[in-house]
């Protein structure tokens, strides 16, 4: 009985779970680190922001200033200090504006009875706890420079338009938990925090190999009946992209005897073995006859494409066989690989995986969870890309993600709706 897409995934997560303990880490500067997985959690050193700051461009003011029993400010003094009628409404207040605030300098104090023009994101003098923006003011303008000014401002509560310190984060507090994927926004908290290098998880060194007598390097010439390699170019690249080390063999013919050869003389620090070709039950099937002797077993998948699949280890290090058409190998890596490197290392992170309407209708074989290549379009509809077969590396090429069809579907119409793998 073919064993499940959910089972055969949970065991390449298995075979994998020990890895990255026994990697160990390495301290990388922000910008090394880009697409690795911490290793360790990541506690704030530090506030962010590290002071109360201004959120708009306004003025800087003491809540006290103003009256909290809504009547008018009322009785001020003839000099035009605050409170002097005509101005503010009820509620309000006249202030006298103080100097200006930029971003990057040390305040001082703010007096009572004054408002400090302030810019966004500037530090909140001592004595302030409020802001009002600069558009809520009579006049809605800053004052010359030097200009002996006032300010009309209405009724502001406190807190409003600050951002406190530590409002972001506080410090003690964990930034980023171990395992975290390293994206842009990751690193750029890292760096606002002060940091300039972080502990990540050391990447996992592939060693891959492509079987078959049919097979021939591209760039040299094709014999009759022999086809140039797009397997070893395939899983390369989405296995660099991954962000792991790839080691690529030459090509292994279909004697055993040569594949174990390459196996062997695969350097010491290979933490992964992956072969393509030869796992299916014809009479040529090369990985299947040499791992005879080794703790790997060969086993249907209840998936097209992609059903043939060997999992085990050779010489103790993990091994993945993965099928021998272009498509269902890069099919394989996406469906069990780049999730086991996604649970178990924290990198690369998940596909996104949106919802969408077929543009076609499809079917699918019974008791099979079907992929077929696609492209998601602007409106939110797929595109089906080619059809099932797996030799279709052209359709491949043109699509930029996987149509997942359930085992237990065999039918859809246009305009059903299907989970999407985007590539």
């Amino acid at each position: 009985m073919a064993r499940s897409v959910a089972e055969h995934a949970d065991a390449v997560r298995g075979l994998l779970a020990g890895l990255p303990a026994a990697k160990g880490s390495e301290h990388l500067p922000l910008m090394e680190a880009l697409g690795r997985a911490l290793a360790v959690d990541v506690l704030a050193p530090g506030h962010l922001p590290p002071f109360a700051n201004s959120q708009m461009d306004g003025y800087a003011v003491r809540s006290l200033d103003f009256p909290h029993d809504g009547g008018s400010s009322g009785g001020g003094s003839s000099d035009g200090g605050p409170g002097v009628g005509g101005g503010p409404g009820a509620g309000g207040v006249r202030l006298k504006v103080v100097a200006p605030i930029p971003a990057g300098v040390a305040p001082q104090e703010l007096l009572p009875g004054s408002a400090a023009p302030i810019m966004t994101g500037a530090m909140m003098p001592a004595g302030a706890d409020a802001v009002v923006p600069i558009e809520r003011a009579v006049p809605d303008r800053f004052p010359e420079p030097g200009a002996d000014a006032v300010v009309d401002l209405p009724a502001t509560a406190a807190r409003s338009f600050v951002r406190a310190a530590g409002s972001d984060i506080a410090a003690g507090t964990l930034a980023l938990a171990a395992g975290s994927s390293l994206g842009p926004g990751q690193l750029g908290l890292l760096a606002a925090l002060g940091l300039t290098e972080v502990e990540v998880r050391r990447p996992l060194h592939v060693f891959l190999v492509t079987t078959g007598d049919e097979v021939v390097e591209p760039g040299r010439p094709l014999p009759p009946g022999k086809i140039h390699d797009a397997n070893g170019t395939l899983l390369e690249a989405a296995m660099r992209q991954a962000g792991l080390i790839v080691t690529r063999s030459a090509i292994s013919s279909d004697d055993p005897a040569v594949l174990l050869g390459l196996l062997r003389g695969r350097d010491a620090g290979t933490d992964l073995i992956v072969t393509t070709g030869g796992v299916s039950k014809g009479a040529y099937e090369v990985v299947r006859q040499a791992m005879a002797e080794q703790p790997v077993e060969f086993l249907s998948v209840a998936m097209q494409p992609g059903g043939p699949q060997g999992i085990g280890t050779f010489d103790g290090v993990p091994f993945l066989a993965f099928p021998g058409n272009p498509v269902s190998c890069l099919v394989s890596f996406e469906m069990f690989l780049r999730p086991a490197l996604s649970a178990v290392l924290g990198t690369p992170a998940p596909r996104a995986a949106p919802r969408a309407r077929l543009t076609e209708r499809l079917s699918s074989p019974a008791g099979k969870h079907q992929l077929r290549r696609a492209s998601l379009l602007p409106d939110g509809r797929v595109r089906l890309e080619g059809g099932p077969g797996s030799h279709l590396v052209h359709a491949l090429a043109n699509a930029n993600a996987l149509v997942h069809v359930p085992a237990d579907v065999t039918e859809l119409e246009a305009g059903a709706e299907v989970e999407v793998w985007m590539l």
